[in-house]
This record gives C-alpha cells, sequence and structure tokens, in this order.
C-alpha cells in the first residue's frame, strides 16, 4: 500500500501530544483504528480521516466524559446527541465541583484543628464556648490504658458506616456528667464521633447543644488523661460549676500525625454551668 500522507503511530503521537499506548488503547477498544496496519511489520499508520475523530476524542476527554460514552457519540453523531452527553457532563462536573469543595472544608477543619494544638497553652484550665454540633455516640464502656485500646471502639463507628470516620480527627471518648459528679473518670462511658456540617451521614445522630465548657489541652493521650480529669474537677469544685454534660477528649495529635509521643496533644473539655 501506498503510505503516503499517512502518518506512522509515533508522528501521530507527538502531532497531538498523546502517548502511544493511548492511541493503542483507543484502538483497542474500537474508537479509533489505523487507516492502515501493516502486516508485516505490525505498524500503524493513520489518515487525516483519524484526525478528525482524534479531535473530537481530545476534547471530549478533556471534558472528562468516558469513553463509552464517546464511543456511543462516534456511533451516533448528531447535535441533540452531542447536546445531551455534554448536559449529563457538566451535570457530573457540577457533583464534582460540590464534592471537591466539600473535601477542601474537611481539609481546612483538619489544618484549624493541627493549628490550635500547637498553639494552644498547654495545662492551663480555660473557659471555652463549643458551638452546637452533630455527634454519633456508641455507648460501651472501655478502659484505655495505650493507643491500640482505641482500635476495637473506632471499627463500632466504622460498623454505622459513617463516611466523616475516614477523616478522623474528630473521634473521642466520653465520661457521663453523672461519673464525673462522682470523680469516677478512669473509664469511659462510651465514643463519639462529631460530625461537620458537611459530613455526610445517615445513621442515627444525637444533637448537643452549644454549651459552655471547661477545656484542658496537655502533652500525652488517654492514657495520660486521669490526671488532667482531677486538674479539670478541681477548678470545677473551687468555681462552684455544675457539670451538665458528657466529657468530650479527643486527642488531637496522635500517630496518625507524627511518631513522635512527645508532641501527642490530647483536649479534655467538659460542659458546665455556673451556679
Amino acid at each position: 500500500m501506498d503510505r503516503k500522507g499517512l502518518f506512522s503511530i509515533g508522528e501521530v503521537s507527538k502531532l497531538f501530544h498523546i502517548s502511544v499506548s493511548s492511541l493503542r488503547h483507543y484502538e483497542n477498544v474500537g474508537l479509533l483504528h489505523p487507516e492502515y496496519t501493516s502486516p508485516d511489520t505490525g505498524y500503524r499508520y493513520y489518515g487525516t480521516e483519524q484526525f478528525e475523530i482524534l479531535n473530537t476524542i481530545r476534547y471530549l476527554r478533556a471534558l472528562d466524559m468516558p469513553l463509552a460514552e464517546i464511543e456511543d457519540f462516534l456511533k451516533n453523531k448528531d447535535i441533540s446527541s452531542i447536546e445531551e452527553k455534554l448536559m449529563q457532563q457538566k451535570k457530573i462536573v457540577l457533583e464534582k465541583q460540590q464534592e471537591l469543595k466539600r473535601v477542601e472544608q474537611k481539609i481546612n477543619h483538619r489544618l484549624n484543628v493541627l493549628s490550635e494544638a500547637q498553639n494552644t497553652p498547654l495545662d492551663t484550665v480555660t473557659l471555652v464556648q463549643l458551638p452546637a454540633s452533630r455527634v454519633v455516640w456508641v455507648e460501651t464502656p472501655l478502659k484505655i490504658e495505650d493507643s491500640q485500646d482505641m482500635e476495637a471502639p473506632i471499627r463500632k463507628l466504622d460498623q454505622s458506616k459513617a463516611e466523616a470516620v475516614v477523616f478522623l480527627g474528630k473521634v473521642g471518648l466520653g465520661i457521663s456528667s453523672e461519673h464525673l459528679q462522682t470523680a469516677e473518670y478512669q473509664k469511659y462511658d462510651g465514643i463519639f464521633l462529631i460530625l461537620d456540617d458537611e459530613d455526610i451521614y445517615d445513621g442515627e445522630t444525637m444533637p448537643v447543644e452549644e454549651s459552655l465548657c471547661v477545656r484542658l489541652c496537655f502533652r500525652g493521650s488517654h492514657a495520660e488523661a486521669p490526671e488532667q480529669y482531677k486538674k479539670l474537677l478541681d477548678y470545677i469544685k473551687k468555681h462552684q460549676m455544675q457539670i451538665v454534660g458528657f466529657s468530650r477528649e479527643i486527642t488531637l495529635i496522635d500517630y496518625g500525625i507524627t511518631n513522635d509521643p512527645g508532641k501527642f496533644v490530647t483536649e479534655i473539655c467538659i460542659p458546665v454551668k455556673c451556679d
């Protein structure tokens, strides 16, 4: 065959800034066949007719349209067909934008937590106003002696299929107000997950109202918490406050972020009201 006016697969690759492997893939899935394939060498050659098809493929791929949809359009070229596919692709792109925005918000929340954990004064009791939130609560009495003791309770949250568990960071342990009032802080009453506004969760949640809390951040993790509870309870007693909710103990920096235990930071907040 006279190959004048034809272009090798390598030449097409350079002309269209597309890899040879992509051209071969398009051939394998039936999108773009070479005009001529040498029976002796297997070399592939393309003509201008394939250029037009390739331009269409590149344009639609730039819009992130799936190859199956592109194949369907190439087989049924029509104005109404391309309008329908572009509208469908626009809808998909908008959904992806919303999802990326949600992920961006999750990243910003995490960055804020890390910044606060590194800049908040440690070993100092303060009063803070915590905003209202949605909480997933799993009641399960447990005692934490090291970081591994957290794994089984976290799996219980995983079983709830909470997409938010993937992000972690807001997983914590709680002690009921009844046990705090009797200074029983050696064992926890449950594990919780604080949901951000953008978190997707269809299971049962518990609304928590905005509340005034005594707060203490310290170096260490849950195993070092009992001593900190004593400080908080002494502060509450001294200032004649009343405990009105479960404690929210969250490790802000742990093994998930650093291998250095000396950099761990844990926060304990206890809801109170002043008498």
